[in-house]
């Protein structure tokens, strides 16, 4: 009897012993990959079944999750047969097929109609919108039914994404207004949010597309300043790709490049939108691993501290030191959305935190990751102006990172940049966020040049009109030029910026229409052109800029000779019309000419050889898929 209730009692504690080891917590790692060429899927969901526990795949297609052992973890991607995977240990590959007839019925878009769009494979955007079979995502505010194998109840936001709308720069007489000034800014988010939607299987709407940013997407091998100045301007001057009749002016500006190690300290405070908005995995997850990327770059000297907002702001972590990684890393891994977003009170609070730890003579930043919908507080474009306008003062930059589809409030986020002497990036995967962070580290997270600006003079003897391509939102006054009251953009060490300016020589028709014949004053033309014969210049290209610590601007100026307007295009410039000419396509320009997708391509080809990074040859598979979604 003795024996039999030692056997009992041996057998329960056995048994209890096997629960307690199989509900420990235990780190899985694994990876994801195509089961038919075994390629790593980049952002796929990896969803612990009947949890909020969830994570994506890298760049490499592996992903790291907090589970325990017996867990399901559901597995989706776009484009694939959802599956689930019993956890067993701590290492776990997982082969997902393609399932074409799924994309044939339905794709998930990000914005507009739903529309069924065929044999759309491979998109790089991830399923993450539901938390269990049955269950509806809260935090939203606008749905529409979806259904997915195991995700029954499964719904898919609808269409709140906010553009800015603007009217495209227009032809002006050289000799009526021979000034164009701008903002020399550069921002890049337009390009990776169009890229985002062909990748959806969408055209993006016209007011997404600014091709200025969709050009400075790209760095181009400029020369480095020598001349004791900060940056250096490059020009070239080629035939119009898309009017043979008209000339392509190309200005380029290179900042001075430093040494990531001999940048100076930094005081960083990442502001996260952790709102009910920012659940799906293309937000607070893709934030937590693009903020990860930067805390690995981060020194002994550099700080970092975390606010959070969502129906309330709070500051979960002090600033910390660059050294001390892990308890950065513990306090992103930490963060859960939910909630309203009192998106007004978060920058505030950012801002005094940054205020607090301001390091004299370095880089001083908060950089804000949100999908943009700021639903508490400030949320007006004008109320958000004045907030931004009256903390840039304080000598903290911002950078913008907008993460997300469905409701992306584009517009929000491009007057925060703006306005705060910052830059904005759109982060639609994490290959992108290394390029933001990481690649691009010192030139977006770091400021040696603010308050740029152009102003070019065009010489009426030889040219009849102009347009700026692009930035439309940044125009300035002529008096603004000199004004050093006036705010403009900021560069970066390495940075390089490109604008480009279509021409119509003197002799050609220039479109820039006319007006009646005036009643009250002179209406007729002095001859100017006879003043300017003598004059061998096209053109004069100036630019003015304040050191980070100072405020009075300093200038420069070159010419532009009437020469070399036609001369044979570098394959840099090649390159750069080829994108510019793909904007003016997707926006159905009126000024597109006998522009094709055919001759982007062909342009395209001529400029891969400066590709280190393959983001020009991505550059071309991105048009071949919009000339399929074309047809």
């Amino acid at each position: 009897m003795k024996t039999t209730i030692q056997q009992i009692s041996l057998t329960l504690l056995v048994a209890v012993v096997s629960l307690s080891v199989s509900a420990q917590e235990m780190v899985v790692k694994g990876k994801v990959y195509d089961v038919q060429d075994k390629s790593p899927l980049i952002g796929a969901t990896v969803l612990e079944k009947g949890t909020h526990n969830g994570t994506v795949t890298d760049m490499n297609g592996e992903f790291s999750l907090k589970t325990r052992k017996g867990k399901i973890l559901q597995f989706h991607y776009i484009g694939y047969t959802f599956k689930e995977v019993k956890v067993e240990s701590e290492w776990m590959e997982v082969c997902l097929q393609q399932d074409v007839a799924l994309l044939e019925e339905m794709v998930v878009i990000g914005y507009g109609t739903q529309n069924k769009v065929r044999n759309i494979t491979g998109a790089v955007t991830s399923l993450f919108q539901g938390r269990a079979a049955g269950i509806q995502i809260r935090g939203r505010s606008q749905y529409d039914a979806a259904v997915f194998p195991g995700y029954p109840y499964i719904v898919r936001e609808a269409n709140t994404e906010e553009y800015e709308s603007f009217r495209e720069n227009r032809f002006l007489s050289a000799e009526k207004q021979p000034l164009s000034t701008f903002s020399l800014d550069v921002d890049a988010a337009s390009y990776g949010n169009i890229r985002r939607m062909v990748n959806q299987g969408q055209m993006p709407p016209k007011d997404a597309v600014r091709v200025e940013e969709m050009v400075n997407y790209f760095s181009y091998n400029y020369p480095q300043p020598t001349d004791g100045h900060p940056v250096r301007i490059v020009t070239e001057t080629a035939v119009c790709p898309w009017n043979k009749g008209h000339r392509l002016l190309r200005i380029g500006v290179k900042a001075k490049e430093i040494p990531s190690e001999t940048l100076p300290a930094s005081n960083f405070v990442f502001l996260i939108d952790v709102s009910g908005s920012m659940y799906s995995a293309d937000k607070l997850p893709l934030v937590k691993s693009s903020m990860k990327l930067l805390v690995n770059n981060l020194r002994p000297q550099d700080h970092v501290a975390i606010v959070t907002y969502a129906g309330a702001a709070g500051e979960v972590l002090p600033s910390t030191s660059g050294a001390d990684k892990q308890k950065i890393m513990d306090a992103l891994e930490g963060l859960q959305a939910g909630g309203s977003t009192a998106g007004g009170d978060g920058i505030q609070l950012a801002y005094k935190i940054a205020g607090k730890n301001f390091v004299k003579e370095g880089n001083n930043r908060v950089i804000l990751c949100t999908d943009g919908d700021f639903n508490v507080g400030v949320s007006t474009t004008e109320e958000l102006e004045s907030l931004i306008e009256a903390k840039r003062k304080s000598g903290i930059f911002l950078t913008v990172l907008g993460y997300g589809m469905g409701n992306y409030k584009d517009n929000k986020l491009q007057t925060l940049a703006q306005k705060g002497n910052g830059n904005h990036a759109y982060i639609d995967n994490l290959q992108e966020a290394n390029k933001v962070v990481v690649n691009e580290f010192g030139s977006t997270m770091h400021t040696i040049a603010k308050d740029v600006k152009i102003q070019v003079e065009f010489n009426p003897a030889f040219v009849n009109a102009y347009r700026l391509i692009g930035y439309e939102s940044r125009l300035l006054d002529d008096e603004d030029f000199n004004d050093d009251l006036k705010d403009a953009g900021e560069l970066g060490p390495g940075h390089t910026v490109t604008a480009l300016y279509e021409i119509v020589p003197v002799g050609v028709e220039a479109p820039v229409g006319s007006v009646d014949p005036l009643k009250y004053q002179s209406s007729e033309k002095e001859t100017v052109t006879s003043k300017f014969t003598n004059n061998k210049e096209l053109l004069t290209v100036k630019l003015r800029y304040k050191k980070p610590d100072e405020e009075v601007s300093r200038k420069m100026e070159i010419p532009v000779l009437a020469k070399d307007l036609d001369k044979n295009p570098s394959e840099e410039l090649n390159f750069i019309m080829s994108v510019a000419m793909f904007g003016q396509l997707l926006r159905d320009s009126d000024f597109k000419g006998d522009a094709t997708y055919a001759k982007v391509v062909e342009l395209a080809r001529k400029g891969l050889n400066d590709d280190p990074n393959g983001y020009r040859r991505e550059f071309i598979r991105l048009l071949e898929a919009v000339e399929q979604l074309e047809k």
